[in-house]
């Protein structure tokens, strides 16, 4: 059910991402607004659902496996966009994007984070999967399972290698590409899944934990926020 769940949401997002496509072109700004919209909600929602499924049998192999085979999928069905706050800085910084346009596509990407989880808390308030039976019962769930320190630390290391490694990997073939990056984030997740969550992606983190959010702000801002666009800003400092 919930791989049914996820694949019906990558089409949707295929067939709203094609219909802007086709009706928008001729408004620049709104289409890029919907396009990134809908392709940061196909990525938090999918998400959300991974989280339900990080204690099925066998583990981790299971929750890895499905981690890969999405972000490969995702980087396959949503070309051309960032769905990450930290990615759409890059371009802001470099010139190569208006604040007008950037800002649009972060806000975009805030507001498709809200959706996806009011979109997956209705599905799992009708319970039609066993990991959804108590989904909406567990509050903040927090991902920080060590000091805040720490967590800063890693999820700027986690943004730094992630960051250089899209940058290296400019060069590559776009069909191996994709594999390469959905490797790394695999890595990246079992590496550090059970300390921070390993997201590196503000709008995902949001998504995902927003009670936490509103429970502690300050701390998980600085883990959430600020690191993963310190770490962004870090490598275009440096190259």
């Amino acid at each position: 059910s919930s791989l049914l769940l996820m694949s019906g949401v990558v089409v949707t997002v295929g067939l709203c991402r094609r219909l802007a496509r086709r009706r928008l072109r001729s408004r620049p700004h709104l289409f890029a607004f919907l396009v990134e919209m809908f392709s940061t909600f196909q990525i938090c929602a999918c998400t959300n659902e991974l989280s339900l499924l990080g204690n099925v049998e066998p583990k981790p192999h299971t929750a890895l496996t499905l981690t890969y085979g999405f972000t490969v999928l995702h980087g396959l069905s949503l070309a051309g966009s960032t769905c990450n706050p930290c990615g759409t800085l890059q371009p802001m910084w470099g010139g190569g994007t208006s604040l007008r346009m950037g800002g649009l596509k972060i806000a975009a990407q805030f507001v498709a984070a809200v959706l996806a989880r009011v979109f997956m808390h209705f599905i799992w308030s009708l319970e039609m999967a066993e990991p959804h039976l108590g989904a909406l019962s567990q509050g903040c769930s927090s991902p920080m399972q060590t000091t805040e320190m720490q967590a800063f630390c890693i999820e700027l290391l986690f943004s730094v290698v992630f960051q250089l490694a899209v940058l290296q990997a400019e060069s590559v073939n776009p069909k191996y590409r994709v594999h390469l990056i959905a490797l790394l984030i695999t890595m990246l997740v079992y590496a550090g899944g059970n300390l921070t969550g390993a997201i590196f992606n503000p709008a995902l983190a949001f998504s995902l934990h927003a009670d936490c959010f509103y429970d502690k702000f300050l701390s998980y801002s600085l883990v959430y926020w600020l690191a993963p666009c310190l770490g962004k800003f870090l490598i275009l400092h440096v190259f």
